[in-house]
Parts: C-alpha cells; structure tokens; sequence
C-alpha cells in the first residue's frame, strides 16, 4: 500500500535549518492496520503529512498503491488524496457552516458521486449520527465532531486512512467509543490504517506497532 525510501524533511528555523525527518524507509501492506508512537517533537505528525502529500519531503520517494506522490503538482495531490486517502485529525477540520450531511457530502460531490448525498446519510446512519444529518458543527459535542470527521474520510472509501491523535480532543470515554467506530469501519472496508498516537493502549490495537524517536524509526 505504501512504500517509502529516504524520507527526509528539513525545514528551516532561526538558527538555521531544522532535519525533522533524515534517511527514513517505510512499508505498509494492503489492510493492515499500523500504530506510531513516540515522544511530542519526534516526526510524527510530520511523516503522516508527508504520507498525506500535504507537506512535501526535501529527499527520498513515497509511492501510495504503487503511484510516486513526492512529485505530483498539488491538483494531480489533491485528485489522489480524494480517490484514495482518507485523514482525520485531532482538530475536527469540519466547515462550521454546513451540516453534518454536508460536511460528509462533499468530497463525494467533488469526486462526482452521484449519490453523494445518500451515502453521506448512510455512514453518518453507521456511526450513530442518524438524529444529526441537520446540524451544524457548533450544535455537536466534540465526540459527535469527530465521529462525522469519521464519516467524512469513511464515505469515500479510500484504501489508505492516515489519523492524528483522533481522540486527543476527547475524554476517555468518548475516545474509546470514537476508536470502536474507527476500527469497526476499517475492519468493515478493509481499509489500510496509519494511526499516530501517543497512547500505547490504542497503538496496542493495531497490527504493529513503529516507534519513533529523533526524526527516525527506531528498530522493532
């Protein structure tokens, strides 16, 4: 499903230039599910952007489904991440001014989905939100939030699903009913998941586990 070789991101800083990322191989197979972990600072967050196409590695090559994304303009990005990549953050990243039914339904409609609309009511139907299609973003509590940011990467059925400390807004329980939702729609699509989280318990979940300290993925 992924395949990166020599990864590397440096960006610049005050001091000069800042190695986030250096040398950095990683390989994820077609439907299992993968949990990151490692200290705040270590490059988490910044190799899922780069895995996402939304931050562009300064060395190395990805390949998502066998196609390079390292050196696709940002429309060619931008049609890739909507046909095969689904993204959920920690910060919900919902439009405050469309409804749930909206929220869900628009990358359908921009892939041109026919039926967007329906599918969008049917997966919001799947993760509890059936009583909600109708409100906005600010009249849900922030576990409703995340559950249609769910939907939202869910209804387009991509192959790759890339999350960011999904719960680190939310209380334990909430979280953990968010994390069944997650795993429940990966199992039921198939889909390969790349799960960046600070919790072990929940990396502890997945298929493997990677570690990362320094801007490097330490040795299993």
């Amino acid at each position: 499903m992924v395949r990166a070789r020599g990864l590397g991101l440096t960006l610049p800083g005050p001091s000069g230039p800042v190695n986030i990322l250096a040398g950095l191989d990683l390989d994820l197979a077609a439907g299992e599910s993968v949990g990151l972990v490692g200290p705040s600072g270590s490059g988490k967050t910044s190799l899922l952007m780069l895995l996402a196409g939304l931050e562009r590695p300064t060395a190395g090559a990805i390949a998502v489904q066998g196609e390079a994304i390292e050196g696709m303009d940002e429309d060619s990005l931008a049609r890739f991440r909507r046909q095969r990549i689904g993204i959920v953050f920690q910060a919900f990243h919902l439009i405050p001014s469309m409804t749930a039914e909206q929220n869900v339904a628009v990358p359908l409609e921009l892939a041109g989905a026919a039926d967007a609309r329906q599918r969008a009511r049917e997966v919001l139907v799947s993760v509890g939100l059936g009583h909600r299609l109708d409100h906005l973003p600010g009249m849900l509590s922030g576990g409703e939030q995340q559950r249609v940011a769910l939907a939202r990467a869910f209804a387009p059925r991509p192959a790759l699903l890339l999350a960011d400390e999904p719960t680190g807004n939310l209380d334990q329980a909430t979280g953990e009913a968010v994390m069944n939702l997650l795993f429940g729609l990966r199992a039921r699509f198939g889909t390969t998941l790349f799960l960046v989280t600070h919790d072990p318990a929940l990396a502890a979940r997945c298929d493997r586990i990677l570690r990362m300290r320094n801007g490097a993925l330490e040795p299993a």
